[in-house]
């Protein structure tokens, strides 16, 4: 190999050394966009909620059962032949009609006779009164006298409240349900002649978990509806129970309705909301973003590109959200996606913003 040959060949390959060197430095930008790339690439994508105040229900889901406002087993308090069966099955009656009249004529026989004894006594007493003023009798003589009287009197009080029981009247307006005697047939107290009710207005019987017992309030409103009919009703709480039911741990509560239509009878299902409480500004989060720990919770939030740790207080849950009262403010964005992935400081891509 001669001289020239040997200089070409090390020229060529100093140049291909100094070329290794330099080729990195000489397309830094394009170096440096493929790094942020792959940096890019590799952050965590998140979706998040931007957290608005807004008016929320304090609303409670339970169900409940439709009774009468009034109702009675009419029954008779005696023993006896039916004499005469005055109303008709499903109808209408006032307080005070005469529904029912069991045979009374023995009972009326009685008072009659001692009715006569009466007169006798009376006569009895009153001479012996007037022959006690002239002292021709002891005191004695006179009070025994005037004894058989008031016997004769109280005996005669005892029939005639023993004759008022052979008929049956009407406790209050209502209706009349279905016949379960007739007449001729021979009743005792235990028979059941009828049921009567008075469904207007009506109640509504529910119960609620104990620990609402200091929210529940008599004049709260209630909604409900029933399986008969796709209406929406509004009652008004009347009367709550004094205690909490030791085996259910819930609290018994009354409301009252109004039903002219009388589309609501006794023994329909209700399905109530009832409202509890209305917060006009409540900051209400997912539940999934919610993490709870030992004595408290926590969430995670967007701050400058970074996640961020915040320790919260809850409050009302709903079916789907809970109800942050410390901890954030309006405006901050609660991470709701990737909970088990995030930590403290570290860098996320945000792709739904709710």
């Amino acid at each position: 190999m001669n001289k020239v040959v040997r200089i070409v060949l090390f020229i060529v390959i100093t140049i291909v050394i100094v070329g290794l060197i330099l080729y990195p430095k000489l397309r830094p930008e394009e170096t440096g966009a493929q790094v942020s790339a792959q940096q890019e690439s590799s952050i965590l994508p998140v979706e998040a909620v931007v957290i608005q105040p807004r008016r929320i229900e304090n609303i409670i889901k339970i169900t409940g059962a439709i009774i009468a406002n009034e109702s009675v087993a009419l029954k008779s308090e005696i023993s006896g032949k039916i004499e005469k069966i005055y109303f008709q099955e499903g109808q209408r009656v006032k307080k005070g009609d005469l529904l029912l009249e069991i045979n009374d004529e023995e009972m009326v026989a009685q008072v009659e006779r001692l009715k006569y004894t009466q007169k006798l006594n009376e006569d009895m007493e009153f001479r012996q009164r007037q022959l006690l003023e002239k002292e021709a009798i002891s005191r004695e003589e006179y009070d025994i006298a005037l004894t058989t009287l008031n016997t004769t009197q109280s005996d005669i009080k005892e029939r005639e409240a023993r004759l008022a029981k052979h008929k049956i009247y009407a406790p209050f307006n209502g209706i009349i349900g279905l016949r379960h005697v007739s007449e001729g047939s021979y009743i005792s107290p235990a028979d059941l002649v009828a049921n009567m009710y008075n469904i207007n207005p009506i109640k509504i019987e529910f119960s609620v978990p104990g620990k609402y017992s200091t929210v529940v309030n008599k004049g709260d409103t209630i909604n409900f509806t029933t399986e008969a009919s796709e209406d929406e009703f509004t009652g008004t709480i009347y009367a709550v129970e004094p205690r909490i039911d030791p085996t259910t741990r819930t609290l018994l509560i009354r409301a009252i309705c109004r039903n002219d239509e009388e589309v609501l009878i006794p023994g329909q299902f209700a399905n109530i909301n009832y409202i509890l409480d209305v917060l006009p500004a409540a900051m209400m989060v997912p539940s999934e973003s919610i993490i709870p720990e030992l004595n408290s919770h926590k969430v995670y939030t967007f701050r400058n590109g970074l996640v961020d740790q915040a320790e919260i207080s809850i409050g009302l849950r709903t079916e789907n959200e809970v109800q942050i009262t410390k901890g954030v403010d309006p405006g901050d964005t609660v991470i709701t996606t990737g909970i088990l992935q995030v930590r403290q400081g570290m860098p996320v891509n945000i792709t739904n913003i709710n």
